[in-house]
């Protein structure tokens, strides 16, 4: 096995696993953790338990964005690295399919909107306070948005190459025939 044989399988198990804890979180929190928050506030128990004090559920909430802002920037930097590896991987794989490069092109603007709302979501910045009052709006965005991106990666990973797409042959091998 080479190494850059090597580095493709690495990066693409990165940025899978990178998904994976991130989009997976994300639905967590949206359909598990808002919700149960928001039952708590209400003064209802959640599995016949005591419910929280009003002291610790309004740690719970900072508490829990304080912890998963490390992974939503950490996750960002590895799928800008092993997302910018990949593709530059896919561009020679598919020289000349325009659907190929469209959907990747929708896939990586919309993965900008998925950061920043991520970033926004965790942030601190006052000007985005906004977005963090309508958290769980924001929050079915992103996740819809992600949904997307996982949807239009599939489909081109099971696309694959059409046979109709042919390398580009550079001028220089067509001056030498």
């Amino acid at each position: 096995m080479d190494l850059e044989f090597a580095l493709a399988v690495l990066s693409r198990i990165v940025h899978v696993i990178t998904a994976i804890v991130l989009v997976g979180g994300s639905i967590f929190t949206l359909l598990v953790l808002l919700p149960a928050t928001r039952q708590l506030n209400q003064g209802r128990q959640l599995n016949e338990g005591r419910p929280l004090d009003e002291g610790s559920l309004a740690q719970l909430l900072p508490a829990v964005i304080g912890r998963w802002k490390r992974y939503v920037h950490l996750g960002i930097v590895l799928f800008l690295i092993t997302g910018v590896y990949n593709y530059m991987l896919g561009i020679e794989a598919h020289p000349g399919d325009g659907p190929y490069h469209a959907l990747m092109g929708i896939k990586m603007l919309l993965a900008l909107v998925v950061f920043f709302l991520a970033s926004a979501l965790v942030g601190r910045s006052g000007k985005l306070e906004g977005i963090r009052r309508k958290r769980e709006t924001w929050l079915t965005v992103l996740v819809l948005i992600a949904l997307a991106i996982v949807s239009i990666s599939g489909f081109l990973k099971i696309r694959g190459v059409p046979p109709s797409v042919t390398p580009e042959v550079a001028p220089e091998a067509i001056a030498e025939e």
